[in-house]
C-alpha cells in the first residue's frame, strides 16, 4: 500500500513540473519574438532616416543617383538606436553620375561602408544635425563607355586582361586598316586617374617611320587623365584597377560627415 500511494503522488507533480517548463518555455519565445520585431522595427526606422539624409548629402553635390539602400550591421539594433551608435551601415548607391569639365563620369554601383556611426535618435527624428562616421570605405566601378567617352577616339574599345588595362582600335596607314593593340598602366593622383599606355602594336603594320608615327600618335591620344567626380563623404581616391566591367575604385575618408 505504501508504495502505491508514493507512486500516485510523484505523477501529478511531474505532470505540474512539465506543464510549468512549457509555459516557460512559451513565455520565452513570445519574449524572444517581441524582442525581435522591435528590434526590425528600430532598424527600419535608423536605416529609412539615413537613407533621407544620404540623399540630401548626394544632392548638394549636385550629383545624381537612384535612391541609396540602406542596412544597419550589428545586432541588436534597439540598443544601438537608443545608444545613437552603430557598428556599420552598408550604403548601396546606384547610376551614381557626375559631371565632370561638361562630361558625364557615371559609376553603375557604388558601394560605401561607413564604421562607427554617431547618430542620435533627435537626430534621425529631426533630420537635423550631424550624422557622423568615424571611417568611410566605397568602392566603385567607372564603366568603360565613360572613359572611352573621354578619350574619344573612333572604333576604340576597352577591357581587362589578366589584370591589365588593354585597348584596341582601328588606324589607317597608307591606305590600309590595321588593329592596333596596347597596354596601360594606372595610378592615382588627386583625383584623377592616369591611364598611361607603355606600348602597342598592330599585327602586320609596315615597318616605316609613318607607321610607327601613327602608332605613338595613337599611344599619346587615348594615354589621359579621367577626372572623377566629387565622391559623397568626401572620400579620397585611394586605388584603381580594371575589371571586366570597368575600372575599379576604391576611396575612403575619416571623421567625416555622412548627411548634408
Amino acid at each position: 500500500m505504501t508504495t502505491t500511494y508514493y507512486a500516485e503522488e510523484t505523477r501529478p507533480r511531474r505532470r505540474r513540473g512539465r506543464r510549468v517548463l512549457i509555459t516557460l518555455l512559451v513565455l520565452l519565445i513570445v519574449i524572444a519574438g517581441i524582442l525581435v520585431v522591435g528590434d526590425r522595427v528600430a532598424a527600419n526606422f535608423a536605416e529609412k532616416k539615413i537613407a533621407e539624409q544620404v540623399s540630401q548629402e548626394i544632392t548638394a553635390q549636385n550629383a545624381q543617383a537612384a535612391p541609396p539602400e540602406v542596412s544597419v550591421g550589428g545586432f541588436p539594433f534597439l540598443t544601438q538606436v537608443l545608444a545613437g551608435h552603430y557598428e556599420k551601415i552598408t550604403i548601396v548607391m546606384r547610376d551614381v553620375k557626375g559631371d565632370v569639365n561638361g562630361d558625364s563620369v557615371s559609376l553603375p554601383k557604388l558601394d560605401v561602408v561607413a564604421h562607427d556611426v554617431a547618430a542620435s535618435i533627435d537626430t534621425l527624428r529631426s533630420g537635423q544635425g550631424d550624422v557622423v562616421a568615424k571611417t568611410v570605405d566605397g568602392t566603385g566601378t567607372i564603366s568603360y563607355d565613360s572613359v572611352t567617352a573621354l578619350i574619344d577616339q573612333p572604333g576604340l574599345k576597352l577591357s581587362e586582361r589578366e589584370g591589365k588595362l588593354v585597348a584596341s582600335a582601328p588606324i589607317e596607314v597608307l591606305g590600309q586598316r590595321f588593329t592596333v593593340n596596347g597596354s596601360a598602366e594606372l595610378s592615382i593622383k588627386g583625383k584623377q586617374i592616369q591611364i598611361r599606355f607603355a606600348d602597342a602594336s598592330a599585327e602586320g603594320l609596315p615597318a616605316v617611320p609613318l607607321a610607327q608615327q601613327v602608332v605613338g600618335n595613337f599611344i599619346k591620344q587615348i594615354s589621359i587623365n579621367v577626372d572623377v567626380p566629387a565622391l559623397p563623404f568626401q572620400m579620397v581616391l585611394k586605388e584603381v584597377h580594371p575589371t571586366p566591367e570597368g575600372l575599379a575604385v576604391t576611396a575612403t575618408a575619416n571623421d567625416v560627415p555622412i548627411s548634408s
